[in-house]
């Protein structure tokens, strides 16, 4: 009997959901930093068994849309809800329940087998935590209930044999090689996004995308150039810094990372473009892989 399923990732912004699905993939599928809107797709990642494939699937954190990017993100998560045979619903030990209680009563109306995911347990007392699952439980009654810390990888292993139970009997959706659906070069662009996340404050990370131009391997090495697309001049800027330094410190980190990635030698170049508005342009938004209405 072969195991197989879409377990899906869903949750307000900044509760840990990048962080869970890399413990319960065992690798680092998704891009994690302390801000919120991180996750801006839909990212799968695969974990295989002989009897068992699950399809984790996260997801970015629900928020009220303020431009057409934000509204194409709200449609990942949705969308996370009718293909699921598994749904996690992640908050944390400070996360405000009604921030979208829309979205909560959907999760709450949904078919399939909810496991709520209290997360960042090791940040507060068992005491505080009892309370924390007494409220979930009187919220969610049709939910089972797993504290967990992501981060300390604590309850996961209990976690994912309850998730591997819950799977329906279905052969695999993907090879049994593969860790992802995503391609290489999307990688290469939430690799550059991360190091603007951490390196640059305010509006200027949410006002960035990256695009690969060229990516070009070898037996030993891989050549990169990939463009990051701001919206204001002053925004151009800001990401090059004087003398380069800032764009040069970004492409060292990325680089890094990438040949950890790849286990190759990378060649990284970065430029940087001005496209105005370009989160509210649907051409745009769609070259870039995001899904509108």
């Amino acid at each position: 009997m072969h195991k197989s399923g879409f377990v899906n990732i869903v949750g307000n912004p900044n509760v840990g959901k990048s962080t869970l699905m890399n413990a319960l993939v065992g690798e680092r599928i998704s891009i994690i930093t302390s801000k919120a809107q991180t996750t801006r797709h839909r990212i799968f990642g695969i974990v295989n068994g002989e009897d068992f494939q699950i399809v984790y699937s996260d997801t970015p954190g629900v928020l009220k849309p303020n431009y057409r990017l934000q509204e194409s993100m709200l449609n990942f998560s949705r969308s996370a809800l009718t293909d699921a045979d598994v749904l996690l619903y992640v908050t944390d030990v400070f996360d405000i329940y009604e921030k979208n209680e829309d979205f909560v009563e959907k999760v709450k109306q949904n078919s399939a087998p909810l496991l709520l995911i209290i997360n960042k347990i090791d940040l507060i007392d068992e005491e505080k935590l009892v309370v924390l699952v007494e409220k979930w439980k009187t919220l969610f009654s049709n939910a089972e209930i797993y504290p967990v810390s992501a981060i300390e990888k604590f309850n996961i292993d209990n976690l994912f044999c309850r998730i591997k139970a819950l799977l329906p009997e279905s052969p695999a959706f993907f090879e049994k090689d593969q860790l992802t659906d995503k391609p290489a070069r999307f990688f290469v662009t939430e690799i550059i996004r991360e190091k603007i996340l951490m390196n640059y404050e305010k509006e200027i990370p949410y006002s960035v995308e990256v695009e690969v131009e060229k990516f070009e391997e070898d037996d030993r090495l891989i050549r990169i150039n990939s463009i990051i697309y701001v919206e204001r001049d002053s925004q151009k800027g800001i990401i090059i810094g004087h003398a380069g330094k800032s764009l040069k410190k970004v492409g060292t980190e990325a680089r890094k990372d990438m040949e950890v990635f790849f286990d190759k030698k990378v060649f990284l170049e970065l430029f940087v473009k001005v496209e105005k508005d370009w989160r509210n342009k649907d051409i745009k938004l769609k070259s870039f892989g995001y899904t509108l209405d």
